[in-house]
């Protein structure tokens, strides 16, 4: 299952598909957590904060993320942070169908499209309608972050994008246990997402795909439903780059080595509930 969303600012076309449906946001919502960080900051960030953030993005550093969660939530109750100030960027940016998970995971906060997709639009303009949620230098600092995400991490949705287009790109996956308190629908399921923005003198567009039920066929290893997904989100991705600019794009894939793949899936483990 996919939830898709698309702006170009170039061209006026925006398009989507189930895009307010919520799912477990994954690492994408790291994104959001540096939208957070950058709107209650107020300026430039300490150094702490600053390498804190940079992990978090550019490596998908989960003990970042969780450090930066718990600065910008209500500790009266330590075993389950409030994060009240993210939920002011929430509503600030106009991210009205994002929940946050009020117990810590926040991998397993609910995400949609259309709210990703806002919080791309907030990063790659001064305000699309009314005041800039961020100023130019926090949109400046966190599109920077989403260009440096390294090299194995880069794969979804920038597959098949012009090559001389400026990439920002952030993305997550998790897989649900088999814990009986986890919904029998999702348990052993494979949750990846991908979110980017384009940009340069050619281009300002930003996509994003959600995906869902990556199952895993009998008999496969347990990564195939991760692959799975990842095709998937650079099937909808190559369409989308070649309808927009079809002299531009390519059809190159960005799918991981299977090395790479081992990688990335002991830095990003689920976080359990």
């Amino acid at each position: 299952m996919a939830s898709v969303a698309l702006y170009d600012r170039k061209t006026g076309i925006e398009c989507a598909y189930d895009e307010n449906r919520q799912q477990d946001a994954a690492s994408v919502m790291k994104t959001v957590i540096l939208g957070a960080l950058l709107f209650q900051n107020k300026g430039p960030l300490s150094s702490e904060d600053d390498a804190l953030a940079r992990k978090m993005i550019t490596a998908s550093d989960n003990a970042s993320a969780t450090a930066l969660w718990k600065k910008l939530s209500d500790l009266t109750n330590p075993s389950a942070p409030n994060p009240v100030k993210i939920q002011e960027f929430l509503d600030a940016a106009g991210m009205k169908n994002t929940v946050l998970d009020k117990e810590g995971f926040w991998g397993l906060s609910q995400v949609t499209a259309a709210d990703q997709l806002t919080l791309l639009k907030v990063f790659t303009s001064d305000g699309d309608t009314g005041a800039p949620v961020l100023s130019p230098e926090a949109r400046s600092y966190a599109l920077d972050l989403m260009n440096h995400v390294q090299s194995d991490q880069r794969w979804g949705t920038p597959a098949g994008a012009p090559q001389n287009a400026v990439v920002h790109v952030k993305n997550g996956w998790l897989r649900r246990s088999n814990n009986p308190d986890v919904d029998p629908y999702d348990r052993l399921d494979w949750k990846v997402n991908s979110m980017a923005a384009f940009t340069g003198d050619d281009y300002d567009y930003g996509l994003v795909v959600l995906t869902e039920n990556n199952r895993v066929a009998e008999g496969q290893p347990a990564e195939s439903g991760w692959t799975y997904g990842i095709d998937t989100i650079e099937g909808v991705a190559h369409a989308v780059h070649h309808d927009l600019y079809p002299e531009r794009s390519s059809f190159r894939s960005l799918q991981p080595t299977p090395q790479s793949l081992v990688k990335q899936l002991k830095l990003q483990p689920q976080q359990p509930r």
